[in-house]
């Protein structure tokens, strides 16, 4: 299939012109299968191995390709740019009293695993596994009775319908609280999202079917992907956006993984009432478009992918 190239404005790509080149490209499944193997019936016998439904990052899977796109978009840079990096963080707490206990209990299971069928050995294992976890927590046993029975108070209320907790206990009676230890953990990565807006106003007919050309293309590659059987669907194709300089990639504006196109929303009153040239095309349309990456952003995104070393000539991702 031939590639399409559309753009808008037509005459305004030069090799000084700043731009956003949108390309279509074909999704590929982490797993590797074919797009054409939802309309084969599935074969239960088919031994899958888990590793590859797995992203590696060290792979660089996702990036932007080399192929041959299915069809491209140019489109001059929009009035508003902007990305943003993040990651997910999240308050923890962790008291003696729990850090003791999975201490404990892990070095029970390497005791256990030590004395094999030996009863005796695994009970007394256990005994000084727990000692000794909660010597280390600061507690006495003296102190660990009284909470177990503050524990067991509360399960008897419990049966009333109450609903009482050791350290509500321990607030009441003695003023205390467990040390939450709160520490702020890392969560995760997130997935980066860009929004765009484009002002589109036709100024002859080749620039009329090009916009709407331009739409459809937008429309049509974010949609599911149906098939003969009807008892799949198929992910829509990804888009891979570049800022370019001329012909060369942008040397400074951050680059981009592949993204799905997320949402797009076209207002065809764009000087806020309804206006048409005699073929029926709006004179001035905006195209909102919502993209969001596919993978998310590494350490190593930063490095160049044969030195392994910091770019140097481009901010990166």
């Amino acid at each position: 299939m031939p590639q399409t190239v559309l753009r808008y404005p037509l005459k305004i790509f030069t090799e000084e012109t700043d731009y956003l080149q949108v390309d279509v490209q074909e999704y590929v499944p982490l797993g590797g299968g074919s797009p054409a193997d939802s309309d084969i019936e599935f074969n239960r016998s088919t031994t899958f191995n888990p590793i590859s439904l797995l992203s590696n990052p060290r792979d660089r899977f996702r990036r932007n390709s080399t192929k041959r796109p299915i069809s491209t978009v140019l489109l001059p840079i929009p009035s508003t740019i902007q990305d943003g990096n993040a990651v997910s963080y999240k308050d923890d707490e962790l008291n003696s009293i729990t850090a003791a206990g999975a201490a404990g209990a892990a070095n029970l299971m390497k005791g256990a695993a030590a004395a094999k069928g030996d009863i005796d050995a695994q009970i007394n294992n256990f005994k000084e596994s727990m000692t000794s976890a909660l010597k280390d927590s600061g507690l006495t046993l003296g102190n660990a009775q009284d909470l177990i029975t503050k524990y067991l108070a509360g399960q008897a209320v419990g049966i009333f319908g109450g609903n009482i907790t050791v350290q509500q206990l321990l607030q009441r009676q003695q003023g205390e609280i467990f040390n939450p230890n709160m520490e702020l953990l890392f969560g995760g990565p997130t997935l980066r999202a860009f929004k765009f807006s484009f002002k589109m106003m036709p100024r002859n007919i080749d620039e009329s079917q090009q916009v709407k050309n331009i739409i459809r293309t937008f429309k049509k590659g974010m949609s599911p992907k149906t098939n003969q059987s009807n008892t799949f669907l198929r992910t829509p194709n990804v888009f891979e956006l570049r800022y370019r300089q001329g012909s060369t990639e942008h040397r400074f504006l951050n680059k981009f993984k592949q993204c799905f196109l997320q949402d797009i929303s076209v207002n065809y009153t764009g000087e806020g009432n309804y206006a048409t040239y005699e073929d029926g095309t709006p004179i001035s349309m905006i195209m909102d478009l919502t993209f969001k990456e596919l993978e998310p952003i590494y350490d190593i995104d930063y490095d160049d992918p044969i030195t392994g070393l910091p770019r140097d000539s481009t901010v990166g991702y």
